[in-house]
């Protein structure tokens, strides 16, 4: 026990340095920004973080002594504000948890494959329905215009209805806000891009089945069409240059959604 405790010291004193040395050289070379501070304690954490349990009590005081050292310096140069400790925080918790989150990631894409192939057995399911339905009406055409009339109805009865449509194009839109809110989640407490593009990615593959006829649509709406997909256009290109902007242009996009969507909702419902 007191081996470790020692250990511990001397990890703790190291990241503290480390830290203390790099604010240092971030604020002489004028780099003393949140983003940056973010990097410093993850890259000081995650060099020890590895050698100890997930969740430990030695995880959880390294990062508390690196989040506390950051304050510290930063309060001292009379520069501490919310969004550098929140970045400390951050680039703390992105270094401890880097392993789970990896884990996490890999059961979400695995999940996303599951969920893709069944959507692929319902639409072959629904394929062979409409071709059964198509069949029936085909082969009796030669019957009385009553039993015609019969057979129609229960085919109609017995296809998606309008109302059955309408609920379905909902919540694509809903999937689509959701994916977009777990993308700003992500690049807010993960730090991982490809999280962020995995989401981005299901966001437009559910926003793709919203669309509309575009003559259906109004002017305004058309032209949200257009910022919406601008904006996840801007916020892909930010993920591939690690902008650090990223944040705010996902922000931007979760606002432009929630705006477009609102007006096809007023469409749909007048």
């Amino acid at each position: 026990m007191y081996l470790l405790h020692s250990y511990l010291l001397k990890m703790t004193n190291n990241i503290k340095e480390q830290i203390k040395t790099d604010l240092q050289q971030a604020q002489e070379t004028g780099q003393l920004k949140a983003e940056r501070i973010r990097e410093i304690v993850k890259s000081a954490v995650s060099q020890v973080s590895a050698e100890f349990q997930e969740g430990s009590h030695e995880v959880v005081s390294l990062v508390n002594d690196a989040v506390s050292t950051v304050v510290e310096n930063l309060q001292a140069k009379g520069h501490a504000i919310q969004d550098d400790v929140i970045a400390s925080i951050q680039g703390a918790m992105e270094a401890v948890n880097t392993k789970k989150q990896a884990s996490i990631f890999k059961l979400k894409t695995e999940l996303k494959e599951l969920q893709e192939k069944l959507n692929q057995e319902e639409e072959s399911l629904q394929t062979q329905i409409e071709a059964i339905l198509t069949k029936i009406v085909e082969t009796n055409q030669d019957k009385s215009d009553d039993q015609k009339i019969v057979i129609d109805s229960a085919i109609n009865a017995i296809k998606d209805t309008e109302e059955v449509g309408l609920l379905k194009k909902r919540y694509a839109q809903l999937q689509a806000q959701i994916a977009i809110i777990k993308a700003n989640l992500a690049a807010r407490y993960s730090g991982n891009e490809k999280e962020v593009q995995y989401y981005l990615d299901d966001a437009k593959k559910w926003y793709e089945q919203t669309s509309y006829q575009v003559e259906s649509l109004t002017v305004q709406i058309r032209e949200k069409h257009s910022t919406l997909e601008d904006k996840m256009r801007e916020v892909g290109a930010a993920i591939a240059h690690k902008e650090s902007q990223l944040k705010q242009r996902l922000r931007d996009l979760l606002l432009a959604a929630a705006d477009l969507f609102k007006d096809k909702d007023k469409v749909i419902n007048s």
